[in-house]
């Protein structure tokens, strides 16, 4: 007669984390070799420049590196919200104000010292990112709104507050082509890490990842938080704070997406500008899907994201393509990533079979 079902398959859930989106990302590359066979190219030498504009020498890796800096941060606006059962898009609008207040607070406390200029950058930052977000987790829990529209509607909101703002009344009269804040001043710039050409906020994103991991892992709050993620109304009836664990979930990820505007300002622009919005917020969102929302699987997506974004000059240069074209094969992964949700718990190489007689 038959045996009862082990529930156990050949590989196991970690595997089935690893497989699924790595099988995902190989069939988004296989769809961009066709889009770029029907362009007329070799898909082969592209894929080769991918890979020599984002990690065949020290220089590619070191810009690879300082793009998935923001990228780490801006994923966590996702990740942590989503460990309470919350889809929060909104990381692009949470870095664009957190940046723009670092920019304000690193000009207005320019001549103190530059550690507690830094750090009252990177708390303003945070705080205004923080905030953002929390917003769309509270019209979420006391007015029913959906965070996911919500979310994404306040990034349009962000981005028309920034560029008011930016253009008008904070703008710097001498930048004159290219409306800028005040600029923070060089002694408030964050250098490079030593021994690299890599902005310290590499190493601010890693260091959140980790902090992220062991609060939700590690630490009766991310306990309540999974909880609540997992079914709310059970979290209710055991009495845990429903309220207060999703907006903290929601501003603690906005602080992450808030840093990464202030590490843009202090690292690379040194004052608000246009260029802050740079997508780096809507590419966070795929780095935490193909993550599944782990915190510490977010930093080598990050890098591997960050590298295929750094080719696009190369594919621009040498073939004479968009430099947008890597963002259409990120449009393919983030996809084909939505689609393989479908394969999670459904496939029997990982879930396994009925045991036989």
């Amino acid at each position: 007669m038959n045996g009862p079902s082990t529930g156990r398959g050949p590989l196991g859930p970690a595997a089935e984390a690893l497989l699924i989106p790595v099988g995902a990302l190989v069939a988004a590359m296989l769809l961009f070799g066709l889009f770029i066979a029907m362009l007329g190219q070799d898909p082969l030498a592209v894929y080769g420049l991918i890979w020599q504009g984002g990690f065949a020498s020290a220089f590619s890796w070191q810009n690879t590196l300082s793009r998935a800096a923001p990228l780490i941060l801006t994923a966590l606006c996702v990740a942590i919200p989503a460990q309470a059962g919350l889809m929060v898009i909104g990381s692009e609008g949470a870095l664009a104000l957190g940046g723009l207040a670092a920019a304000v607070t690193g000009h207005l406390l320019g001549e103190a010292s530059p550690a507690g200029v830094k750090l009252a950058m990177a708390g303003a930052g945070m705080l205004a990112g923080g905030l953002w977000i929390l917003l769309a987790g509270a019209l979420r829990q006391y007015r029913g709104v959906n965070e996911t529209i919500s979310s994404l509607l306040l990034t349009y909101i962000a981005a028309a507050l920034f560029n008011h703002l930016v253009e008008g009344p904070l703008r710097d009269p001498a930048s004159l082509n290219k409306p800028s804040t005040d600029p923070i001043g060089t002694a408030n710039m964050i250098g490079s890490i030593p021994g690299m050409d890599v902005h310290w906020g590499l190493i601010f994103g890693v260091a959140a990842c980790v902090l992220a991991y062991l609060l939700v892992r590690h630490t009766t709050w991310g306990f309540a938080l999974r909880v609540v993620g997992g079914n709310a109304r059970a979290a209710r009836l055991a009495g845990l704070p429903v309220g207060a664990l999703v907006l903290g979930a929601c501003f603690f990820g906005g602080a992450a997406s808030g840093l990464a505007g202030m590490v843009e300002v202090a690292a690379v622009h040194g004052s608000a500008n246009a260029s802050l919005m740079a997508g780096y917020g809507y590419a966070g969102i795929l780095v935490a899907f193909i993550a599944r929302q782990n915190p510490l699987a977010i930093v080598p997506v990050a890098v591997l994201l960050g590298g295929i974004s750094a080719s696009g000059g190369m594919l621009q240069r040498r073939l004479d393509l968009p430099d947008a074209t890597v963002l259409v094969l990120q449009g393919m992964a983030f996809l084909l990533i939505l689609a393989s949700e479908t394969l999670y718990g459904r496939m029997r190489l990982f879930r396994g079979a009925e045991a036989g007689a």
